[in-house]
């Protein structure tokens, strides 16, 4: 697990704003956050920085143990909140505090899209999102109420792909599949369905949509 951050650094996070995020501290304090994932710097002037939604699990308390990382493996964990991307040990947990987890982080990130989306368009995904496709598209999953899969069994999977700024979603129901589609098309991604060269096994190519 990554080292907590610093008693400064938690300082900052704390006294963030607590609807948008919004933080203040000295320049060195805010781009250790960033390097850290838990904070982000506005593209537009005044370019102030935010909380993402791991700094706004951070600032809540709530910790997870890392993950397996590698292409066609679920990402490795920032040690604070990461979405279920399938396969992890802890995917069969799903009971209301995770629920309530899932759900804050969801709209911590409706905010982030409101925050920095042009118009304030939270109907389709953010820069934080195109820099975290697997993490993002976990999150619209999880939060939509869908299952992760354990290390065996039924659920969805997300993972990397070759293809730039697009993910690839796994599901050996076919219904279920679809209701994956649904859901990503709904919160704002292009999805599109395919066969694996080999066994023709159905999955999903999905990728934030820009207009």
């Amino acid at each position: 697990m990554t080292r907590p951050p610093t008693v400064a650094q938690r300082r900052v996070i704390d006294a963030a704003d607590p609807v948008t995020g919004r933080l203040r501290g000295t320049e060195s304090q805010l781009t250790a956050l960033v390097k850290r994932g838990l904070a982000f710097r506005h593209p537009r002037p005044p370019h102030d920085h935010f909380l993402t939604p791991e700094g706004h699990r951070v600032r809540q308390g709530i910790t997870q143990a890392p993950e397996p990382d590698g292409l066609g493996k679920a990402p490795a964990s920032t040690g604070v909140f990461a979405a279920r991307v399938g396969g992890e040990e802890a995917a069969a947990d799903a009971g209301p505090a995770r629920r309530r987890e899932v759900h804050s982080a969801w709209q911590g990130l409706l905010e982030l899209r409101r925050m920095t989306n042009p118009g304030g368009d939270v109907d389709r995904p953010c820069g934080w999102e195109r820099a975290h496709l697997v993490r993002a598209a976990a999150l619209a999953l999880e939060a939509a109420g869908h299952g992760p899969a354990g290390r065996e069994g039924p659920g969805y999977r997300v993972r990397e792909t070759p293809q730039p700024e697009a993910v690839a979603v796994h599901e050996p129901d076919g219904e279920a599949l679809r209701a994956c589609a649904a859901t990503l098309e709904g919160a704002g991604w292009q999805v599109s369905e395919h066969r694996e060269p080999r066994g023709g096994t159905r999955y999903l190519l999905a990728s934030p949509r820009r207009a």
